[in-house]
This record gives structure tokens, C-alpha cells and sequence, in this order.
């Protein structure tokens, strides 16, 4: 039994047993805590404990403008030696053929008579008839139509059944490597040549190897299951949030349009350079033949447009990511009833403008990570023998997957704050100094499962596109070659939407994070005494019929927020929830078994409609199994977007 003054203390959802980080993001040396106070009130956080980190929707100034001068500097350079190679092309370079040696002049000299030679001709696939073609044409134009529904048919699906799709989805974690463990074990026992290679005692031990680690996994997952329902959660948040910025599918293709239109100019730069040169005869076995020779600068040319191209795409591609996370963190942190006006604009404007600098930083890291992966696998196929060699390169790609890890978030901080590369990247390790395991689950579960889901998706309609073109048409085997262009067309489109979405999946959690490691959700949320002592009433003297909580989200305490008194039914239960804001509520249902007894069975509710704010959608979700831990005695648990995910009939099928 507590004293009384324990029993005025607000409760708080957070779990001191649970690995939750404890500290807040970007926190100064926390100071000796006080306990609340004793008035059922909790306590006021101290304003210099916490950087509070939000949306800046203020002007931001402009940050790393060296990377920014330094880009420009590329690509100026880039055009001015392009145009210079346009302007001072040798016309004769076409005409080589025409040349010949001339002994007199010891020189190469245009002949009045050209040899003729012989053309030589590329033999591309050539269809058996125009049939081919022209079912080729409508397959990928049905197919491209087809992909868009596809695309939003996912992610409704996504936003409504995220639980189910993620739970459904977990177990070929484990069974796909089973499998292959399995495969692999008897497929080298039936081949005589893999049975040579390696004996029974290796083949044992590869096995039980794979099956200890997959049951580490299996471990891991069970572990950090709380981890898992926060994937769920933000899975499900990010999906809802996408859905309310359609306007991104406009934007980011003509982002993309905007690459293909600079990159143009840069293409005919290089094609003009190769005819910057002279021609000049060559000793070969006595023999003066005429060959071309490039001017001296043409390859450093060359180098330069193919490092600005590349630095061009990467940096193109953290903006895109840039306004993603922009437009997804307006609204985010939007206040409440309050929807974010011109957020595309806003961030389109503050990616070219005052965090242009930062977005050709980020893009020059990556473009480095990149050309030294290429690097390190161009030197992993020259077979390089020796371990060290081996570790080395395990080393290197280890760091360079941690550069873009890292980078990822850095670009989504910097979206959000209009903060410096540097400063952006720090928050960035303070965020991951707590919150890493919670941050790869979210990245690897997310981007693993949208992968799959892609996966299966294409090839269904692969398989199924083959089959219709067998029934309807007489392609014969082209019909595979028609669908398998169909499957890579679909490919890009759904891969492209996953990019996408896996881009706010990454903005949802920054965000997340913020209002968590400030106080504002699972680590600093408090429950009023009066949530319990009503449900205790409810339960116990029945008292009540229902009770609905609201999270206030300035004191960060959950309060009650309506009760139903016993007369009352489920009816004035829905009526009383908002539909454009979240609740908890507890429901107390009597009813009469098959048996002629008298049952009540107490279910839990966590509305969430779809016109509520991201979030409040991410506050109340990783709060509520805080507060059920406090309500003891629950029998049952909803998740409802709308009523009918709610409706008595569920609560009678679940009582039964």
C-alpha cells in the first residue's frame, strides 16, 4: 500500500525497466531531478534543459555556401570548356578516313579519292514480326497505366493494414533462410561434384552455423519486440502522411526531368570534345598510317563533366530527399487544426536556396562513398588475394555504409532545422547515440519489407501479363521477353514509390524522435491520477459504462476526457470521439454467453481516424501501451481509423 501522497503522483508511461533512452536529444548535462510534486500535477520541465528542435519556419540563412561556390565552379568550368570544344572543333574529324600519308610533306593530307569502307552494321534483337512490337507497346503502356492504382492500392493498403502486413511479412525473415540453409544442405549431398568439394563434417557445420544464426535473429526480434511495434507504428504514420502530400509525385519527377534537361548540354559538350584534336601520321612497322590525336586537355575535360555529372545526380537526389523531409516535417509539427500552406513551396525553396550549400556537401560525400565502393569492388573482381586484403575491404565498405547511414539522417535534420551540414550531422549522432538499435529496426525492417513487397508484386503481374499474352497472342516464347519488359518497367515505377515513402518512413522517425527525446511523447508522458482512479470505478463499482482519455499534449498528461454513465451504450461511446483527432478509451461490455451466464469483458480502444495530424497519429501510438499498463485488468484491444473498424459487431466477435 502506498502513502497517500504516492497515490496523488501522476503516472508516468514510461517504463524505467525498458531500454528507452532516458535523456533528451541534444540535452545539456541533465541536473538532479526532483520528484513531482504532490498535487497530481506534473512537473514543469526546465526550459534550459532541452534544445528545442522543431520546424524552422522562419528565413533561414544561408549555410555551407563554400560547397555551394565549389559546385558552381564545376559546373560553370563544365560549360565553358564545352562551349570552348563546340567553337573549336576540327571539322576533319568525321573525314579521317579520307587522309593519307603524304611523303613529301611528312604529313597527313586529304586525298581526292576516298576509300569506301565497308559499313559495318549492329545487329540488335530483331522481332519475327511487327505482332511482337506492337503487343511490346501496349503491354508497357497498359502496365504503366496499371502501376499508378498499384501504387496507391499499396499504399492504402500500407496505411490501413500496416500491423497485418508487417506480422505477415516478419516470418520470411526467418523461413526464406531456412529454406535456402535446407536447399543448399540437400542439393550438395544429391551432386557428387559438391559432395567432393566439401565433406559431410563441413556441410554439418555450415548447417548448424545458419541455423545459430538464425536464431540469433529469431532472438533479436523477440528481444525487441517494442521495436518492432514502433516500426509498426511509423510504417503506418508515414503511409497516412504520404497519402495527405500526394503533390510529392508531381514534384520530385519534374526534379528529375530538370537532371535530364541540364544534363543535355553536358552530353553534347563530351560528344563535341572527342573532335578537339589534329590529325598526324603514325609509325607502325615502317608504315605511315593517319590517326587521330586528342588536344592534351580533352581527357581532364572529360574527367571534369563526368565528376560534376556524378555530383550532380547525387546532390539531386539529397535534394529530393531534402523536400521530402521538409514537406513531411511541416506537417508533422503543424499545430493542431492548423494544415501547412505552401509546404512545397516552402521547401523547394529553401532546398535551392539557403540549404543549397548543404544538399552539394551531402552530395559530394555520397558521390565520394560511391566512387569508392566502385573503387573497392573493381579491385574485389581483379581478385586480390591475401586476408588482409580481405579485411581491409570489409573495413572500408563497413565505413562507408555507416558515411551514407549517417548521411541519410543528417539531410533529414538539415531539412528541418535549415541548420549547417555539420551542425545537422551532429544531432544526427546524438540521435543515434541513443536511439541506434531503434533506428536500424525502423531502417531495416522498412526497407526490407517494401523491398519484398515490390518483389512479389511485379513478378505476380509478370507471371500473370505472360499468361494473358500466351492466351491471347501467338508470341510464342516472345511472350517472355514482353512480359519480362513489363515486369522491369513496373519495377522502376513501384521502386520509385518506395523510394519515396522509405524517405518519409526516415523523416516520420527523425520527427519522432524530436518530440520523444524533448519530453513530448512515450518518455515523458504522464497519466492524472483521475485515468485510474475511473477506471478502477468503472471496473470494480461499475459506475461508468466508458471513459475517454485525451493527451494534452502542452502539460504532456493524459487526462480524461469524457465519461459514459451505466445507462449509457457503445453508441454514445462512438458518437463521443472526435473525427479529426485521437483518443483512448475503455469500453465495459455485458453481455450473455451461450450458456445463459452474464459476462463483461473490458475493451481497450485506441481511435486514430484518418483526418488527424501525423503527430498526434505518432504521439498517441507510442504512448498507449504506457497508459495500458497503468489501466490493469483490460480484456481486450482495438485499433480503429474509422467506425467500422469498431462497430458493436467486432465487439461481439471479439467477446465470444
Amino acid at each position: 500500500m502506498g502513502s497517500p501522497e504516492e497515490s496523488n503522483k501522476p503516472i508516468s508511461l514510461y517504463d524505467s525497466s525498458s531500454s528507452s533512452p532516458t535523456h533528451p536529444l541534444l540535452s545539456k548535462p541533465p541536473l538532479p531531478s526532483s520528484p513531482p510534486p504532490l498535487d497530481g500535477t506534473p512537473p514543469d520541465p526546465d526550459p534550459t534543459q532541452f534544445l528545442q528542435i522543431s520546424y524552422n519556419y522562419g528565413p533561414r540563412p544561408f549555410k555551407d555556401l563554400l560547397f555551394l561556390f565549389l559546385f558552381l565552379l564545376f559546373v560553370l568550368l563544365t560549360f565553358a570548356f564545352g562551349i570552348f570544344s563546340i567553337f573549336h572543333r576540327n571539322t576533319y574529324y568525321s573525314d579521317l578516313s579520307s587522309f593519307s600519308y603524304d611523303s613529301n610533306s611528312t604529313s597527313c593530307a586529304e586525298s581526292s579519292l576516298s576509300e569506301l569502307l565497308p559499313a559495318s552494321w549492329v545487329r540488335f534483337y530483331s522481332f519475327s514480326s511487327s505482332n511482337i512490337l506492337y503487343s511490346l507497346i501496349w503491354t508497357l503502356v497498359i502496365t504503366f497505366i496499371l502501376s499508378i492504382p498499384i501504387c496507391f492500392l499499396l499504399l492504402l493498403l500500407l496505411k490501413k493494414y500496416t500491423k497485418q502486413i508487417v506480422y505477415a511479412s516478419l516470418p520470411f525473415f526467418i523461413v526464406i533462410p531456412i529454406f535456402f540453409n535446407v536447399y543448399w544442405f540437400v542439393a550438395c549431398i544429391v551432386s557428387s561434384s559438391c559432395s567432393d568439394v566439401f565433406p559431410l563434417v563441413y556441410r554439418i557445420l555450415v548447417l548448424v552455423f545458419v541455423f545459430l544464426v538464425i536464431g540469433v535473429i529469431v532472438w533479436i526480434f523477440v528481444a525487441n519486440w517494442h521495436r518492432i511495434e514502433l516500426t509498426v507504428s511509423i510504417i503506418g504514420v508515414a503511409s497516412d502522411a504520404l497519402s495527405r502530400n500526394l503533390g510529392l509525385f508531381g514534384v520530385l519527377p519534374c526534379l528529375t526531368l530538370g537532371l535530364v534537361v541540364y544534363y543535355a548540354p553536358i552530353v553534347v559538350f563530351l560528344v563535341f570534345a572527342r573532335q578537339n584534336g589534329k590529325i598526324v601520321p603514325r609509325e607502325t612497322d615502317g608504315e605511315y598510317t593517319c590517326v587521330w590525336k586528342q588536344d592534351g586537355w580533352v581527357p581532364a575535360y572529360y574527367a571534369l563533366a563526368i565528376l560534376t555529372m556524378l555530383w550532380s545526380v547525387a546532390a539531386m537526389v539529397e535534394a529530393q530527399a531534402y523536400v521530402i523531409s521538409g514537406i513531411i516535417a511541416q506537417w508533422y509539427f503543424s499545430k493542431e487544426d492548423e494544415t501547412p500552406r505552401r509546404s512545397i513551396r516552402s521547401s523547394l525553396r529553401n532546398a535551392f536556396g539557403p540549404s543549397a550549400g548543404t544538399i552539394c556537401l551531402s552530395g559530394l560525400l555520397i558521390c565520394v562513398v560511391r566512387v569508392v565502393r566502385a573503387a573497392v569492388d573493381t579491385a574485389r573482381q581483379e581478385d586480390a588475394s591475401g586476408i588482409v586484403n580481405l579485411i581491409l575491404r570489409c573495413c572500408v565498405k563497413a565505413f562507408l555504409a555507416v558515411i551514407d547511414f549517417l548521411n541519410k539522417f543528417t539531410i533529414n535534420f538539415a531539412a528541418i532545422t535549415g541548420e549547417a551540414y555539420c551542425s545537422s550531422a551532429r544531432m544526427t549522432y546524438e540521435l543515434l547515440k541513443r536511439n541506434l538499435l531503434s533506428a536500424v529496426f525502423v531502417e531495416t525492417i522498412s526497407t526490407r519489407l517494401l523491398a519484398g513487397i515490390v518483389f512479389v508484386l511485379s513478378a505476380v503481374y509478370a507471371i500473370v501479363a505472360c499468361a494473358i499474352l500466351k492466351a491471347v497472342s501467338n508470341l510464342g516464347a516472345d511472350s517472355y521477353v514482353v512480359a519480362a519488359l513489363a515486369w522491369v518497367l513496373l519495377i522502376v515505377v513501384l521502386g520509385f514509390f518506395i523510394h519515396v515513402l522509405d524517405n518519409v518512413i526516415d523523416t516520420v522517425y527523425v520527427c519522432y524522435s524530436i518530440d520523444k527525446d524533448r519530453g513530448e511523447a512515450t518518455t515523458g508522458m504522464w497519466v492524472a491520477e483521475e485515468c485510474k482512479n475511473s477506471f478502477m470505478e468503472m471496473k470494480w463499482k461499475k459506475v461508468y459504462r466508458y471513459i475517454v482519455f485525451k493527451i494534452d499534449e502542452g502539460s504532456r498528461l493524459v487526462t480524461v476526457d469524457k465519461v459514459g454513465g451505466p445507462g449509457e451504450g457503445y453508441d454514445e461511446l462512438t458518437a463521443s470521439l472526435p473525427e479529426d483527432d485521437c483518443r483512448y478509451a475503455v469500453f465495459d461490455f455485458d453481455f450473455v454467453t451461450v450458456d445463459n451466464c452474464r459476462k463483461s469483458k473490458i475493451f481497450f480502444i485506441a481511435w486514430s481516424p484518418t483526418a488527424s495530424r501525423i503527430r498526434a497519429k505518432m504521439l498517441y501510438a507510442t504512448s498507449k501501451d504506457g497508459l495500458r499498463r497503468v489501466l490493469e485488468g483490460i480484456h481486450y484491444e482495438l485499433q480503429a481509423t474509422d467506425p467500422t473498424e469498431m462497430g458493436i459487431d467486432v465487439i461481439k466477435d471479439r467477446a465470444k
